[in-house]
Formats: C-alpha cells, sequence, structure tokens
C-alpha cells in the first residue's frame, strides 16, 4: 500500500465521495412516501417499543436509530439477528414495533428473524434499498431507501447507502418528537449527563456549604458533638482544633457504632469518638474529583480543607447532583414526584 499522500488529489476523491452521499441522499428525499407516513403512523401509535434491527453496517445504523430514537422520546432498542434467534426475541411484546434494516434486503439472519416476529405479533417495518426484496415481502410496511451508487470504488463496502439509513432513521425520530409533543424540558429529562457533566466540571468551591457548618472544637464533650450534628443537617460533624484545622469528623455511622457497642458516657470529649485522619477533599479539586471519590469510598458527605488544613467547607453528594434539580426518570420529573 502507497502511503505518499502527494500520489494524488486526495482532496478531490474525498469530495467525490461527499458528492456520491449526496447525491444518495437526495435519491431518497424523492423516495419518500407513504411507506414512511404509514411506518410513522405506526411507530407514533406504538404502545410498546420501536426494535431496530440489522447485521453488519446496517446493524451499526439500527443501534445509532434506536439510541436517537430512546433519547427523543420513543422508547427503542437495538436487537441482534443472531442473539434473536438464540434466546433474545423474549424481549418482544405483540405492542412492539420492528424496524428491519438492509440495503439488499436479503439479509439471511435478519430474513430469517422475521417470521417469528410476525407470529409474536409485533409489526415489521423494512428499511431497504429494495422494494421488491424478501425483506420487503416479509414486511408489513416498507420504506424505500435506494441509492444510485456506493462511495466505495468498487461499489461493495456500505457507504452512501448506509448514509442514507441513517439520514431515514433521523427524519422518523424528528418527525416523532413533533407528533408526540416532545421539547426542551422533556430533552433535558431525557439527558441529565448534559447538566451533570457542566455541574461536575466545577470546583468544589462553588458548590460546597461554607457557612453556618456543623463544626465542633476538639474541647467539646460527644453531648455537645451530637447535639450539633442533629442540628446540622448534613449527617457529619467537623471536628477541628484551635486554630479551625481539621482533625477528625463525627458522623451519623459512628455514631450507630457507638450505640451498638452498649452504654457511652456522652460527657467524654468528643475526640475519643471521632474518627481522625478522616477522608476529605482540597479546595481547587474539580466537583467530577470529588464524586469519584464519594463513590469509591462509599461516603455521601465530605469536609473541605484548604492548603494549611484548615477547614474550608462540607460538600454533600446532592450538593454535586443538582439538589433534585437532575432528574432520572419520567416519574422523579412529574408533578409532585408521582
Amino acid at each position: 500500500m502507497n502511503g505518499n499522500v502527494g500520489d494524488r488529489d486526495w482532496l478531490e476523491l474525498a469530495r467525490t465521495v461527499l458528492d456520491i452521499e449526496v447525491q444518495g441522499l437526495e435519491a431518497v428525499r424523492g423516495q419518500l412516501g407513504e411507506g414512511f407516513l404509514r411506518a410513522l403512523e405506526r411507530m407514533s401509535g406504538c404502545r410498546g417499543r420501536v426494535i431496530t434491527c440489522g447485521v453488519g453496517k446496517s446493524g451499526l445504523v439500527a443501534r445509532k436509530i434506536a439510541a436517537t430514537l430512546s433519547s427523543t422520546g420513543t422508547p427503542s432498542f437495538f436487537l441482534h439477528p443472531v442473539e434473536g434467534a438464540h434466546g433474545d426475541l423474549g424481549m418482544i411484546r405483540p405492542e412492539d414495533v420492528v424496524l428491519a434494516i438492509s440495503n439488499s434486503g436479503e439479509t439471511d439472519e435478519l430474513n430469517a428473524l422475521l417470521p417469528a416476529l410476525r407470529t409474536m405479533g409485533a409489526a415489521i417495518v423494512a428499511l431497504t434499498g429494495r422494494g421488491s426484496s424478501t425483506l420487503a415481502e416479509l414486511a408489513d410496511i416498507t420504506i424505500r431507501a435506494e441509492v444510485p451508487r456506493e462511495a466505495c470504488p468498487m461499489g461493495l463496502a456500505p457507504t452512501a447507502s448506509t448514509t442514507a439509513a441513517l439520514a431515514v432513521g433521523d427524519a422518523l425520530a424528528v418527525c416523532l418528537m413533533e407528533m408526540n409533543g416532545f421539547d426542551k424540558r422533556d430533552f433535558q429529562r431525557m439527558h441529565p449527563g448534559g447538566a451533570l457533566g457542566q455541574r461536575l466540571s466545577l470546583l468544589v468551591e462553588a458548590l460546597m456549604h461554607s457557612e453556618d457548618l456543623p463544626v465542633a472544637r476538639d474541647s467539646s464533650d460527644l453531648a455537645a458533638a451530637l447535639d450539633i450534628l442533629n442540628r446540622g443537617g448534613l449527617g457529619l460533624v467537623a471536628v477541628v482544633d484551635g486554630p479551625g484545622r481539621l482533625v477528625g469528623v463525627l458522623s451519623d455511622g459512628d455514631v450507630r457504632r457507638l450505640v451498638c457497642r452498649g452504654p457511652f458516657d456522652a460527657g467524654r470529649p468528643v475526640t475519643e469518638f471521632m474518627t481522625r485522619s478522616p477522608r476529605c477533599v482540597r479546595s481547587g479539586e474539580t466537583a467530577a474529583q470529588v464524586l469519584d471519590l464519594m463513590e469509591i469510598n462509599q461516603i455521601t458527605v465530605l469536609p473541605v480543607v484548604r492548603e494549611d488544613g484548615g477547614l474550608a467547607g462540607m460538600i454533600h453528594l446532592h450538593d454535586l447532583l443538582g439538589k433534585g434539580r437532575l432528574r432520572f426518570s419520567a416519574r422523579s420529573a412529574a408533578p409532585g414526584g408521582r
């Protein structure tokens, strides 16, 4: 293989590839018609899920379409035909719609699965480049997506055809968004990672508690520390020395273990019961680093200290996750939490 970039005009070849892909999209755009509308109607009225299915490059396209549908309000997942034939058909329900993708329409593994799907009552939508193929004959609805040629010079590697199938999947997803009234609030609910990612890039100082902290002096007795713990609302008391340096913590867990051990003297110094050299985070660390530390050690609240060891604040897991502003399920996002 000759890797000399100067041997030919590679930019011209790249532009030719894109031209062929554009021509394919224009051709498919002109083919959209009754089949697309019927598929859209069936998917919009689907009481189950849209199951995408394909093999090879078409399988990769099917995975992407399933991901796009799911993130835009249409429940969907990818089913590999081979896995389906070996037990995964148990995931299919009569109320589901199957979007079967094959450019040739003659993919044996896919076509062999369709009779079983029909027996189960699922509707089958074919997305294929050949309207007279076996896949089209086995399907209830066919969306034709035939491109004039592949961008591959040998006409073998799926290129323009997979681009066209991907674009038709996007067209289905966008139309379904409009039909189902999917708006920005729904999108944010489906993509908590966007808001969470922004939040986790902040420094811990931007999110931590820094006022009215539950703090006890190392000269305090246990009773005083327990009172601070009860009123603090964070499940943790920071124990500091005279200059304000962190020397230990007393947590809800420490108190639980203390009670389980039996009688104790609440008049004893808190330093006898606290956890010394506790885990903490430094000012200047990101929220993402703090979240990693919490996850690894199964901790929900941590003290934040300055370089000199002085207590700067305290950070709770809920502070990292937005105190309820990030929604992870439709149930929690509903009014009243129902």
